[in-house]
Formats: C-alpha cells, structure tokens, sequence
C-alpha cells in the first residue's frame, strides 16, 4: 500500500515527556506523510532537532509554523526576530528535506487520486473578537482585564512589520494568491497552526483566547480551495469537527498536564487521509 496522510501539532518538546514520545514516535507504514502544524518548540536547536528526527523517520514531512516556533526566547542563542527568524527556520527545514509554506507544494497520490497538501503560515489578527467588541485596542483591554494575554505580546516580534495583524494580512494575500493559482480543481489539504474558522474555539475554557486564535479572513477557504480535510492545532483541544460538511482535525499533542487528563499517555499522530492499500 502506499502511505497515508498523519498529522500532530504542539509536541512542545521543551518538556521532558513529550520529547520522550517524540523519541517513540513510529510512523505506521514506511511511506507514511507526517503534517506538522506547528510548536513543535521554542528554542531553533530544539525545532531542528525534532524535525531532524522526524524526516529520518517519516517518507516525507510537511511544517507549518506555530507562534511558539516564532517567539524570540530569551533562552534562545538564535536572536533573529520576526520575518528573518521565520526565514531562518525556513532555510534549517530546507536543510532537513522538511516541505514548508515556502515550498512548491506536495502532492499526495491517495486512493481517489492526488491531493495536494498546502501549509500555511497565517497567524492571526485579533479578529475572532466578543461580541459587541468593535475594536483591537478595546479587545485587548477587555481580555486583560480578565486576566487572559498571550505569551505571544511579549515574545512575537513581528518586524518588520508594524504589527503581528499586519504580519497575518501580508500572509493572507500571499497564501491566497498562491491557493487561487492551483486552479479550480485541485483538491487539497489545508495544513495550518490556527484553525481557520472561528467554531473551534467557541470551547475555549477562556473565550478571549480566541483573539490570539486566526482570522475572519479564512472563514470560506476550505470550500473556495476545495478541502478534503482540514489540519490545525494551537488550541490544545484535540478533536474531530465537520463546518460545511468538511472534516476539521485538532491534531495538538499539549503539555503534559493537558493530555494527562485525558489519559496515560500523549495523543500520537492523527489519521488524515488512508493511503492506497
């Protein structure tokens, strides 16, 4: 058979449980695809450890970027920020084999025919706002108010961009320019670390989250680029979900408090797509 298509996201490495899975981690046949839709760790030498790791491992592996890759850490001898920090990861996953959204993208020869499988690198714009809540600024206010701000507004440099907002709608533009040109009838998977509608995180434990969490901007993409399936994590809520009758896998490993509370052990890769038998 050929291989199929799994999928993981927010392994966070940085803790010493999840690198020990990901030292077990096994794909389940020799040409299986593995998607990695993001924070896979902070540090550049952990990133490009994991993903070494993995390419060893896996017939071929496709990143797309989480915030957590982005963060300029303290810790971290790599102190490039923003775009070149991006661009630099870009260049080590080259180095690996890894496919990124800089990359022609791949296609998969599954059982009803090719698929190509598209990552992305969107972040987010601070559009999934409460309702009533007309404004960023007033968002921001309101969520910090209730004791919810992401790590990210003190660790995402977004230079040079004035913004981490204007950062996403420059990578909008990119994205769907690049999406328009595979033609009307390419089918695909969407791989990316922020869901790309809103529902998914109307089960946040702190709906403010949402914020930090995608953009309005992508609330039709997997009809208008004719999805298969759709791949994301960042939300540390594992699960299946269907919007417009496409299938939405949260396919996020957690930190290890989170995936102890639904069991032993750390979720392993995700089923996408089943290959050719």
């Amino acid at each position: 058979m050929s291989g199929s298509l799994l999928a993981i996201s927010d392994l966070h490495i940085a803790f010493g449980e999840n690198r020990a899975a990901l030292l077990a981690l096994r794909p389940r046949h020799d040409d299986d695809w593995l998607l990695v839709a993001g924070d896979v760790g902070e540090l550049t030498a952990d990133v490009e450890w994991a993903l070494r790791l993995l390419s060893e491992r896996f017939a071929r592996v496709v990143w797309a970027p989480g915030n957590h890759e982005l963060w300029s850490h303290p810790k971290d001898p790599v102190t490039l920020r923003g775009a070149e920090r991006y661009e630099h990861l870009v260049a080590v996953c080259r180095s690996l084999g890894v496919l990124t959204p800089e990359d022609p993208y791949p296609v998969w020869q599954g059982p009803s025919g090719p698929i190509t499988v598209v990552p992305l690198f969107l972040l987010y714009d601070y559009s999934y706002r409460q309702p009533g809540v007309d404004s960023v600024p007033e968002a921001l206010r309101l969520a910090a108010d209730r004791g919810v701000v992401c790590a990210d507004e003190a660790l995402l440099d977004p230079t040079p961009y004035a913004t981490v907002a204007a950062w996403c709608r420059a990578r909008l533009a990119l994205s769907e320019a690049r999406l328009l040109a595979l033609g009307p009838r390419v089918r695909t998977v969407l791989v990316n670390h922020f869901p790309l509608v809103r529902e998914p995180t109307r089960v946040l434990r702190h709906p403010d989250f949402a914020l930090w969490c995608g953009s309005t901007e992508t609330a039709d993409w997997h009809l208008r680029f004719r999805a298969d399936a759709v791949v994301y994590g960042h939300l540390h809520i594992p699960r299946t979900s269907w919007h417009d009758g496409v299938r939405f896998e949260e396919v996020s490993m957690g930190y290890p408090r989170e995936w102890r509370t639904r069991g032993k052990r750390p979720g392993g890769p995700r089923l996408i797509l089943r290959g050719r038998p």
